[in-house]
């Protein structure tokens, strides 16, 4: 071969690494998220969801596009996450009703949260917090459950809904405290705690941020919450724990794959999640809604649903809950 003929050749297979190269290196992701929320619009969880998409879509160029797929408590959206394709394009985003539902449903759901479902990212935790109606003379949960015991049956205990974690958490207290009372359902947290509020019903464990305003204005008693530590929307608060060990229940919120997906992806969408909750702004919100960013590994999120769902799954059968 004369000298000009190897010339082009090289050149031509220079300008063809060169066109290769971003094939091979492109970073994930390549192309739009599709981020599953299993609830309606507006709630505390799309919320979440689309101010971590925005950051994420800002830190990686690519869009993270919003979901809403509800149904059968978050179910039906995990569903659809399960049965697609695990490339890494399909996330959700749930809360700790996914370790009740395992249970609550059983043989209904179609899928294993622990098999079917790759943990991501825990992202964030939001406290119950224990009220009482001001005419309620408890000031500590001693005074609740005393109260409750020399008048069996006295005390409604408010819910926000059937099988939420507020229920599970009236029921916890009934179950570990030994007490009688009877449980209220409502369609939601808003209406359980204005019910509390108007004295319709004596307590409930309430989601922060419906509950905060409410504290503030002195219409509601906070006495406690229910996370394993104490929380920075109520530091004050003792932790329902450190009255009864085991006491521990919070409306976490976590990004799940379909099984499957590489570890290189999960890896990548854990750090971005991590990154978006450093972010001033994001990091504000958490702390106006009274909920602690967590930015947990994929294997405490595995961890954490496992033991989730064996707890609420003792809760449901001592207390013959169903649906």
């Amino acid at each position: 071969m004369n000298q000009p003929t190897m010339s082009v050749a090289s050149c031509l297979a220079l300008v063809g690494a060169m066109l290769a190269a971003p094939v091979l290196h492109a970073e994930y992701p390549e192309k739009p998220v599709r981020l599953i929320v299993p609830f309606s619009p507006g709630g505390g969880t799309d919320i979440q969801g689309r101010l971590l998409a925005e950051k994420m879509r800002q830190s990686t160029g690519q869009t993270f596009i919003i979901d809403n797929r509800t149904g059968a408590g978050g179910l039906i959206g995990a569903q659809i996450v399960v049965d697609s394709e695990a490339d890494g394009y399909t996330l959700l985003f749930t809360t700790a009703t996914l370790a009740v539902n395992t249970t609550l449903f059983g043989k209904r759901m179609k899928f294993s949260a622990v098999k079917d479902l790759e943990p991501v990212s825990w992202v964030s935790s939001a406290a119950l917090v224990l009220v009482v109606h001001p005419s309620v003379p408890a000031k500590t949960v001693k005074d609740l459950v005393a109260i409750a015991r020399r008048q069996p049956g006295s005390l409604d205990i408010g819910v926000n809904t059937p099988g939420s974690t507020s229920h599970l958490s009236g029921e916890m207290l009934k179950q570990m405290a030994k007490i009688d009372g009877v449980i209220v359902p409502f369609r939601g947290g808003g209406p359980a705690v204005l019910a509390v509020v108007s004295g319709q019903v004596d307590m409930l464990f309430a989601t922060a941020p419906s509950a905060m305003p409410h504290i503030r204005s002195g219409k509601l008693r906070a006495i406690a919450v229910t996370t394993p530590k104490k929380t920075a929307a109520f530091p004050e608060l003792p932790t329902m724990n450190s009255f009864y060990p085991g006491f521990e229940s919070d409306n976490w919120y976590a990004m799940f794959f379909p099984k499957g997906v590489s570890k290189d992806k999960v890896a990548k969408i854990n750090a971005e999640v991590a990154k978006a909750l450093k972010a001033k702004d994001v990091a504000d919100f958490y702390a106006r809604e009274g909920i602690d960013p967590v930015a947990g590994s994929p294997a405490e999120l595995g961890a954490l649903l496992k033991r989730e769902i064996a707890k609420y799954a003792g809760i449901i059968k001592r207390g013959n809950i169903r649906m």
